[in-house]
């Protein structure tokens, strides 16, 4: 078996001075086990495991740059000393125990904060509720709490909070940035004319539905290091009719291009609760593909995204610069491990688990559907 990278999966890429060792990400996944916003036990083992996945990146869930833009009482934030010190903390940690490269997604749930866990409902909370705000005064759905439409000053309010977190992520250490603007969350309901019916300059147009979100990246990319990437997390379409379109999508990514973007996370949905997705394998690849086209920028495919051939299959069609993957990584936490085995290449493993080889492994069965469809 070759050390060297023979597939597209497992060949470097370089983002600013960031070199990652493969094209693997372990995408943002909510654990809804912070207390007061910060983090815990849990997310030591839980990242630390991520870690040691084979990935060569893996990004820390959404965290809030405010305590009331987090999406439950259990998420994470980085809005006071107690929560950049129990996050660095685990990120200390991380450093000793893993070989990837460690990055976070911050961002403000808006209307779709003050919710309850999955596991209790995830509903709006109706108990220790806090008040929501959004673009305009549109619940997210039925039964959801109608969020305060934000004036001029709650926005600059929220910029400086995107700015202070982005600090606060600086201090810890990330090796990267991911803002959140996708899934319905604030940014992406500033975006949206299904969330955003303002009448000031941040709606109306789509250069003004856009411009929160372009004004949140120029501080932050003023207050992270010059050498460090700072990318964005979109959701390409909304699924609904009189939502966002890829064209619109495309607009925003050569925008956000032109102010030191480096790299674009192409995910979609998650603004209105009547969308319908049309679920299949790869289902989001060609938003990534159709954005990395049109921009040039690096893209994340993310979504649905399970198999080490089906992986390969889209980098190899230059539909992707990187793969990201969640679910998949719960499920197997050495999946980018076994990914490299599957591909005859050799991973990166810590020295303490270094007995393990492909012959103590069961290897994947072939992803034949992602291959014909690539073919």
């Amino acid at each position: 078996m070759s050390t060297s990278p023979t597939s597209r999966l497992f060949s470097p890429i370089k983002l600013r001075n960031l070199d990652l060792h493969n094209r693997l990400v372990i995408a943002p996944m909510c654990q809804y086990s912070a207390e007061n916003g910060n983090m815990t036990d849990w997310h030591l083992q839980h990242l630390g495991g991520l870690a040691n996945s084979g990935a060569a990146l893996v990004i820390v869930e959404a965290t809030g740059v405010e305590l009331e833009g987090r999406i439950t009482h259990a998420c994470t934030a980085l809005a006071s000393d107690d929560n950049e010190a129990a996050m660095k903390r685990v990120l200390d940690a991380l450093r000793k125990v893993g070989t990837a490269k460690i990055g976070i997604q911050l961002g403000h749930a808006g209307r779709k904060a003050s919710a309850q866990r999955p596991w209790e409902g995830g509903n709006a909370l109706k108990t220790g509720a806090w008040q929501t705000k959004s673009a305009s005064a549109i619940p997210f759905a039925p039964g959801w709490h109608v969020p305060k439409a934000m004036t001029i000053d709650d926005i600059e309010r929220l910029k400086d909070a995107f700015f202070q977190a982005t600090i606060r992520a600086a201090r810890v250490g990330f090796d990267l940035v991911e803002i959140h603007g996708a899934h319905g969350y604030l940014l992406n309901q500033f975006l949206s004319p299904l969330s955003n019916t303002r009448d000031d300059q941040y709606g109306g147009s789509r250069e003004n539905r856009c411009r929160l979100l372009l004004e949140v990246f120029a501080v932050m990319r003023e207050a992270w290091p010059s050498a460090k990437p700072l990318g964005v997390r979109i959701s390409a379409v909304e699924w609904v009719e009189g939502g966002i379109t890829l064209d619109d999508s495309i607009y925003l990514a050569q925008a956000l291009k032109a102010i030191g973007c480096d790299f674009i996370d192409v995910s979609s949905g998650g603004n209105a609760h009547n969308q319908k997705i049309e679920l299949k394998p790869g289902y989001q690849v060609p938003f990534a593909a159709a954005i990395k086209k049109a921009t040039g920028l690096p893209v994340m495919a993310v979504g649905l995204i399970t198999e080490a051939d089906q992986a390969e299959a889209i980098l190899a069609a230059e539909q992707a610069d990187m793969i990201a993957i969640a679910r998949a990584a719960l499920d197997d936490p050495r999946w980018g491990v076994h990914a490299a085995w599957r591909l005859g290449v050799e991973p990166p493993m810590m020295p303490q688990y270094a007995r393990v080889t492909p012959k103590s492994w069961p290897p994947a069965k072939k992803y034949s559907p992602a291959l014909k469809a690539a073919e």
